[in-house]
């Protein structure tokens, strides 16, 4: 016979209305996405050296790619996934050692690790930008 306090009413277990996702889930999700970014980016910048040795034509092309808005997006993005990963592998060796694995501890290097990334791909087109002598 059935249990009269397991009512029909009310979800065995958690669904989407009041379950939140927790910020090492989220933050692990997205070290996975900008893993597969980085092969693209990489290919990417693999094409860029073949259109070097290609001759002046396909470079020029290529060049012209990279500096449309698309390109510079794309450009963008592929630093924010390069800076994501990386502290995310930095969060993870600091895990392997043992340390941070309380779960406050655990939080603050997720959002460490996001804002860190955010704030890193600025710098680094801020400073790429002034070494080129400003957006001409």
């Amino acid at each position: 016979m059935a249990d009269p306090k397991l009512s029909a009413d009310r979800p065995l277990s958690p669904h989407l209305q009041i379950y939140r996702w927790p910020i090492t889930m989220t933050m692990s999700i997205l070290h996975r996405v900008t893993g597969g970014a980085l092969y693209v980016g990489t290919l990417l910048l693999a094409w860029w050296l073949l259109s070097a040795a290609a001759g002046a034509q396909a470079f020029a092309w290529m060049q012209w790619f990279i500096g449309s808005p698309i390109g510079l997006l794309v450009l963008f993005g592929y630093t924010w996934a390069l800076m994501h990963h990386m502290l995310g592998g930095i969060r993870h060796f600091i895990w392997d050692l043992g340390h941070g694995l309380g779960p406050g501890d655990r939080d603050r290097l997720a959002r460490y690790n996001l804002i860190g990334s955010i704030v890193l791909t600025i710098l680094i087109w801020i400073i790429g930008i002034w070494a080129l002598g400003g957006s001409n």
